[in-house]
Parts: structure tokens; C-alpha cells; sequence
């Protein structure tokens, strides 16, 4: 017998890539209620951070060897707007449930928002760092 496991209204069907996608629409849909000036701000997902050596209109990422970065706020340039990237398999690697990958995807756009908009992240919001 081929065919999907588990009918696609059920959330089994939705892939670990799809419901994270899912965590960083939640985190963004809360602080847009607080901050709707995010609603110009383009949030996405990579799997990973990734080096480029330099190539002309990739973004260059850098880290330590004993850090890799959660995520990464891109200032709006020219006609390009602010973007927020939340990196996939480092948050997913970093916890256990589904609910310690919530909290920490909540963190990450917190402080991404915070250093886009110039705040410390208890200011964009004030529950970070208690859950």
C-alpha cells in the first residue's frame, strides 16, 4: 500500500519544516498586535546559517566556532525591506518538544525585533526571558 500515512487534515501530515514555519508565524502574528510596524518586515526560515565567501547578492554569515547564530535581522536596504531569518535545524538541535521550540523560536524573533527596532527584547515583550 504507497500513499501519505496519515490524511492530510491530521497534523501528522504537516512536515517538521512546515509547523516550524508555523512557531515563527505565531511569534510574529503576537508582536504584530504590539509592533504593527512588522507588518513591513519580511520574516523567513532557512534550514541553516550558511558562510558565503563574498559572492555578489548572497548574505555573508559569520560565527564563532563555538556559536551558531538562532537567527538573523538583515536591515532594509534600497528598494530590499527588513528581513528576519529564523534558523530551522539549530533551534530544532537545541530543544526537545515542541513547546521548548516555541519558547525558544519566541525568543529568537524577539530579539531579532528588538535589534531591528532598537530596544532591549523586554521592551518589545515583556514576558521574554520568564517562560
Amino acid at each position: 500500500m504507497r500513499g501519505p500515512i496519515a490524511p492530510p487534515q491530521v497534523p501528522l501530515s504537516i512536515s517538521r519544516a512546515e509547523g516550524f514555519l508555523d512557531l515563527v508565524h505565531d511569534s510574529v502574528e503576537r508582536l504584530e498586535r504590539r509592533w504593527p510596524q512588522l507588518s513591513d518586515v519580511e520574516f523567513s526560515v532557512h534550514d541553516v546559517p550558511y558562510v558565503d565567501g563574498g559572492v555578489a547578492g548572497r548574505d555573508i554569515e559569520a560565527w564563532s566556532d563555538d556559536a551558531v547564530p538562532l537567527g538573523r535581522f538583515v536591515a532594509a536596504e534600497g528598494e530590499r525591506q527588513a528581513r528576519i531569518v529564523v534558523y530551522r535545524r539549530p533551534v530544532e538541535i537545541r530543544t526537545k518538544s515542541r513547546d521548548e521550540r516555541a519558547l525558544l523560536v519566541h525568543e529568537v524573533v524577539v530579539e531579532q525585533v528588538a535589534e531591528l527596532l532598537g530596544l532591549a527584547p523586554e521592551s518589545v515583550d515583556p514576558r521574554y526571558g520568564q517562560d
